[in-house]
């Protein structure tokens, strides 16, 4: 196994491996595929960490990071968010999504990235670290205050960095997904059957 940059011969190869790999899981199709070819040519994007895992010559799993915005009540600051992360369908559960996490962490804190924030399960992201955001005042975009949002995470490296003050984390832009961008970016794609699924969001 294998880890380095993502080059841009490997662009369509890894948009396809997101596509596979998050198909039905979260909603009917994916979005996540678009979220990375979208990525790559807006500002906020994090390309000095953007880190393929291979096996061979086959790219088995992908990691992204970008610049977000935390808004305070009288200032804002970047902050940086992991994901999406795709691994092959076949190589799930094998630790592969482990090591490219441990991997870009450390190159993160190396470039002394604050503080990075994730989106995504708990019990998986914990193990690297990850805390709640809540715990530092630090809440997503569109969710309550008064309401622990688990999936929402921190993981610190400078503590210093970290003023306390109630911050609203904000998403780049690019995460909000033009459907019809999306439909028409599916077709150069193998077709694939969009379901409705029980555990989907909103299902």
């Amino acid at each position: 196994m294998k880890i380095r940059l993502e080059e841009e011969k490997d662009y369509f190869e890894v948009e396809n491996l997101n596509r596979n790999a998050f198909w039905n899981i979260y909603r009917p199709g994916a979005y996540e595929h678009f979220i990375v070819h979208n990525l790559r040519i807006d500002d906020s994007y994090i390309k000095n960490l953007a880190y393929v895992i291979e096996d061979g010559d086959k790219i088995i799993g992908n990691i992204n990071y970008s610049v977000g915005r935390i808004d305070y009540e009288n200032s804002s600051e970047d902050a940086v968010v992991l994901g999406p992360l795709a691994i092959d369908n076949s190589y799930q559960k094998q630790g592969f999504g482990s090591e490219l996490i441990e991997y870009t962490l450390k190159l993160a804190e190396k470039e002394d990235i604050p503080f990075v924030i994730v989106i995504g399960d708990e019990n998986y992201y914990s193990r690297f670290g990850f805390e709640s955001a809540s715990k530092y005042n630090i809440y997503l975009e569109g969710t309550e205050l008064d309401e622990e949002n688990p999936f929402f995470m921190i993981k610190i490296f400078d503590e210093t960095k970290i003023s306390g003050e109630l911050g609203i984390f904000h998403n780049p832009d690019v995460f909000d997904v033009d459907e019809n961008g999306l439909d028409e970016f599916d077709r150069q794609f193998e077709f694939k059957e969009k379901l409705i699924l029980e555990g989907q969001l909103g299902v």
